[in-house]
């Protein structure tokens, strides 16, 4: 699938047992630790930009 990109905890995760991972590289792969046998999202730089924006906003309210 991705054979070369590594998957991180995700900075915006807050704590151990609602975690999500990410992988950069030309697309940003996003999945549930939990559950990372049912695959990841993929999204290119400009959409995953739009979600990071999208979740910042949201912590502001």
């Amino acid at each position: 699938m991705y054979p070369s990109q590594q998957f991180h905890k995700s900075s915006y995760s807050a704590n151990e047992s609602a975690c999500v991972e990410v992988s950069e590289g030309v697309e940003t792969l996003v999945r549930d630790t939990q559950n990372r046998e049912r695959g990841h999202l993929a999204f290119s730089g400009r959409e995953w930009g739009a979600v990071v924006r999208a979740l910042r906003q949201e912590g502001q309210h």
